[in-house]
């Protein structure tokens, strides 16, 4: 499906997640020093937090009885339970939500949120506005993963659930994949937005601009998935909401014909709770007492058809529990106005409906009451090319089967990343572009004769470690994309980004792709056995006999295989690892680097390590001499850290991002710097390991490190071996 409607970063004013700086509310230290550089995104999910140390999901996931689970989780659907009753004796359309709001907070901008760690346990998404009364539909779920255990995460059960809740409603998924390796505490990472209060609409730079959404945000307030379903700041206007929901779908990676697609299908199953006053819910989970046991939004009588969620009431279709077409029929051949809910919430409500299409009462069969749409479903409606759409729909209904079992797929999917790291009986066979597909290396070829055409190419140190490092860094482990792989690094857009020096990297490609077809490897393997032999040549020159290993097997992806408007999101606009900023941000450089370190999946000792590397070696943005701490350039030396940690200098700022280090006995200026050099010297922690490099007995280590934390980058977008 193309992805040509796909939106770029928002407004562009920032590139990155807020809040690197410790704020007065995340640490005891900050009401004092509020400036402080807080390196708590570096430090999440450390090991001593997982209950399962050791335990390699991925590989015990393969042996679950699958066929024994899927059958566990149709039986489940009509197992009404008395303490939270199904709707018409049936759970699909709860766990079709949980599965929807679980995948729904993935945003291309950084690649966080979505469904892939099981993060919709914990706040402040158990506790969003929008999630009222999942918590209900994951306990609903604990007999199914308390029988299957540790192979079977909550990630993966959580979207396997809404499949099956579509298949027990009659609908051919198009596919499930195995996967999700669950994490056991809240994402720091993971920017939600400014706020303190829910559902104030406070991140529109300008409100009248709705595609000035601050970056990397997707949904129009906190608190919700995507746009309010009453309409635009809670005024019903289908026409507003329209823009809205195209804005936020677009920067969730889905076009027009997706994004009518979920929308149809979404609601043409379940229905909304707001049968009762709002006011009388307890507390969200994260707020309600011990004795409510996790379980949060209580209320006297809250049970069945007094449920309140949403607020809205109401089921869209006729026969909620069913896959069928009815929601087309009643959104394009009825007309509709404008109502209020029990609960006070606008929806819209079909004028002269006749009785046997509206839907039954959930307690009396007898008893019958209007559909209702939201904001959003009437968007589908009178927008004119989402109009467009669901008239296709409603004439080609295997046209809409088609389309949203993949529309599905991929929202419940994108967060996966390529399909080698698909596991299961259930993965499509075929290959989809927003998966980043990748040819499998079929050829064997000589790794030795390779890096020896290489040597002899005469290319320099910096030309092959700025090439390898280029092609690699664009992984992003928040949605397992980019990364050397596939060598998209020779394809639009990333051969035109900036970043990547255009013309320096043609000249280097022309030599790598010669040698490459010269030996059978691909320009991707070629290309990281550049830094390879360019870094045992540094390593050497510093005195040392570390080997950098290498591994093979990575393929070459075709400008066909390449989403251009997709990829546009990966382009580096700061890299602190090659000291370069696009241009001034509101965040500063320091912060920068704490984000691209973060989507890297480095810690801060990795980063540090990395930074000073990288410096000796010359592998500065257009050859700048900011934070080149030597002489011996070229060489893997620990004299980024000797210069940074010693006191015969003073430093001197000459521009926002620029300073002059200077010797205090000639006060002759010796070296430039910027603040990504400077921090490392100034955070005491990052100075803590800046100093571990320093010391005369760590040159080794050093050297050591930077082969770890490099091999590691190389690799990232590699399946790990077993």
């Amino acid at each position: 499906m193309s992805t040509e409607k796909l939106k770029k970063n928002g407004s562009g004013k920032c590139p990155v997640m807020h809040g690197s700086l410790t704020k007065a509310e995340q640490s005891p230290t900050a009401a004092w020093w509020p400036k402080s550089l807080n390196l708590d995104i570096l430090h999440q999910h450390d090991t001593k937090t997982n209950p399962l140390p050791g335990f390699d999901y991925k590989k015990e996931v393969k042996k679950l009885n699958f066929k024994a689970l899927k059958k566990d989780l149709l039986k489940l659907m009509t197992d009404s339970q008395d303490w939270w009753p199904a709707d018409l004796g049936t759970y699909s359309g709860l766990f079709v939500r949980m599965a929807w709001h679980s995948a729904g907070t993935y945003r291309i901008a950084d690649g966080r949120g979505g469904s892939g760690t099981g993060n919709h346990r914990f706040s402040p998404l158990d506790s969003w506005p929008d999630n009222t009364n999942l918590d209900k539909a994951r306990r609903l779920l604990w007999p199914i993963k308390k029988k299957y255990g540790n192979r079977l995460s909550w990630a993966d059960l959580m979207i396997l659930a809404g499949n099956m809740a579509y298949e027990h409603a009659g609908l051919k998924t198009y596919g499930f994949s195995f996967g999700r390796v669950d994490i056991w505490h809240p994402e720091k990472d993971v920017y939600w937005g400014s706020e303190r209060e829910w559902l104030q609409d406070k991140r529109y730079p300008n409100k009248e601009d709705r595609t000035s959404l601050e970056n990397p945000l997707a949904a129009v307030v906190m608190g919700l998935i995507y746009v309010n379903p009453q309409g635009v700041d809670g005024k019903p206007d289908p026409l507003k909401t329209a823009h809205d929901v195209r804005e936020t779908f677009a920067r969730m990676a889905m076009n027009d014909v997706e994004t009518c697609a979920l929308t149809v299908g979404g609601h043409s199953i379940g229905r909304a709770h707001g049968n009762g006053d709002a006011a009388k819910l307890r507390a969200e989970p994260a707020a309600a007492e011990i004795y409510e046991q996790g379980l949060g939004w209580n209320q006297e009588n809250g049970l069945g058809k007094y449920q309140v969620t949403s607020g809205l009431e109401g089921a869209w279709t006729t026969n909620p529990d069913k896959w069928n077409y009815e929601y087309l029929d009643l959104l394009l051949n009825y007309e509709w106005e404008l109502k209020k809910s029990p609960a006070g919430a606008y929806q819209w409500e079909p004028i002269g409906l006749e009785e046997h299409k509206k839907p039954k009462d959930l307690e009396n069969p007898n008893i019958r009451h209007n559909p209702m749409m939201t904001d959003a479903d009437m968007a589908m409606k009178m927008d004119p090319e989402y109009r467009k759409i669901t008239e296709k729909f409603y004439k080609n209904p295997k046209y809409l089967d088609e389309q949203f079992s993949r529309a599905w797929f991929k929202l419940t999917h994108r967060d996966l990343g390529s399909k080698k790291n698909y596991i299961g009986p259930w993965v499509p066979k075929e290959d989809l572009i927003w998966q980043d597909p990748v040819p499998a290396l079929k050829k064997k070829y000589n790794v030795d004769k390779v890096k020896k055409l290489i040597v002899a190419s005469k290319l320099s140190t910096q030309e092959l470690i700025t090439t390898a490092f280029d092609s690699a860094r664009t992984y992003r482990r928040t949605d397992k994309r980019g990364g050397a792989n596939g060598a998209r690094i020779r394809l639009l857009p990333q051969k035109n980004w900036e970043a990547n020096e255009p013309t320096k990297l043609k000249k280097v490609l022309k030599v790598l792709e010669d040698i490459a077809k010269k030996t059978g490897a691909s320009v991707a393997d070629t290309i990281i056995l550049g830094g390879v032999v360019a870094l045992e040549k540094a390593i050497k020159k510093a005195g040392s006999k570390v080997k950098v290993p290498f591994r093979s097997g990575r393929g070459d992806a075709s400008q066909d295989q390449t989403d251009i408007d997709s990829f546009k999101v990966l382009e580096p606009v700061h890299d602190a690892f090659r000291n370069y900023v696009k241009k001034d941000y509101v965040v500063m450089p320091e912060e920068l680097m704490l984000e691209r370190a973060s989507l890297m999946g480095l810690s801060a000792k990795e980063m540090v390590c990395l930074i000073g590397g990288m410096r000796v070696l010359g592998a500065n943005f257009d050859d700048t001499k900011h934070g080149v701490f030597t002489d011996k350039v070229g060489a893997l030396t620990n004299d980024f850290f000797i210069h940074i940690t010693d006191m015969k200098y003073s430093w001197k700022p000459t521009g926002k991002n620029s300073y002059d280090i200077i010797e205090r006995k000639s006060n002759k200026v010796k070296f430039t710097a910027t603040r990504a050099d400077l921090v490392l010297g100034s955070n005491s922690i990052l100075r803590s390991y800046a100093e571990v490099y320093a010391q005369d007995d760590n040159k080794e280590k050093f050297i050591k490190d930077f082969v770890e934390v490099w091999t590691k980058i190389m690799n990232a977008d590699l399946p790990k071996l077993n």
